[in-house]
């Protein structure tokens, strides 16, 4: 993912940016507090320093880690949406907010270590992600494929609800079997209602 400072990084360093954010989202989610730094920087192929360049604090690094995961998920609606067409895209990218869902929860206790010194990683979150259910949704409304009277708040609520519900790894069959159910509720009949 791009900065959003006001100058770009170089393409190496841009890489090690990436590469650390990917290391910080993995060493997170599997040692949770535990996690140190000299293990991330080693995990991303660069020096402590390269590190401490991009991400002064391990606060820092942490609420960035979790800040790409989301712009992942978010950016990833409109190319979907230019790949396929747009009921399956928003299937295709409800399996990736469950995937979200995991990552946010394996970095549950460093994003709470983050919360409690006064950060908000999650200030963005809601607003990001029901802009990118509502681009989805509107593609699907314009092809005919999606009901128009669906709320993207809604449909936020429900794949949160089912990623808390069956969003473990050991859980992914059923993740998928309810995901199916949701969006059979969205599709588009010719009477307008779901099909029973």
């Amino acid at each position: 993912m791009a900065t959003t400072g006001a100058r770009r990084l170089r393409a190496d360093a841009q890489r090690n940016r990436d590469r650390l954010l990917d290391a910080a989202v993995r060493r997170f989610s599997e040692d949770g507090l535990d996690a140190t730094l000299d293990a991330i920087a080693k995990d991303a192929g660069v020096g402590i320093g390269t590190l401490y360049r991009h991400f002064p604090t391990r606060d820092a690094l942490v609420e960035a880690a979790y800040r790409n995961e989301l712009a992942k998920l978010c950016e990833a609606a409109p190319e979907l949406l230019a790949t396929m067409p747009p009921d399956q895209a928003m299937r295709t990218w409800m399996d990736r907010f469950v995937d979200y869902m995991m990552t946010k929860h394996g970095m549950a206790d460093a994003l709470r270590a983050v919360i409690a010194s006064g950060g908000n990683p999650y200030a963005e979150s809601r607003d990001r992600m029901v802009a990118a259910i509502t681009t989805l949704l509107r593609a699907g409304v314009a092809a005919g494929t999606v009901r128009p009277d669906v709320e993207p708040v809604d449909v936020l609520t429900s794949i949160s609800g089912l990623s808390l519900a069956a969003g473990q790894p050991e859980q992914r069959d059923q993740a998928r079997r309810l995901l199916d159910l949701l969006m059979d509720g969205l599709r588009y009949r010719a009477t307008g209602a779901p099909q029973p």
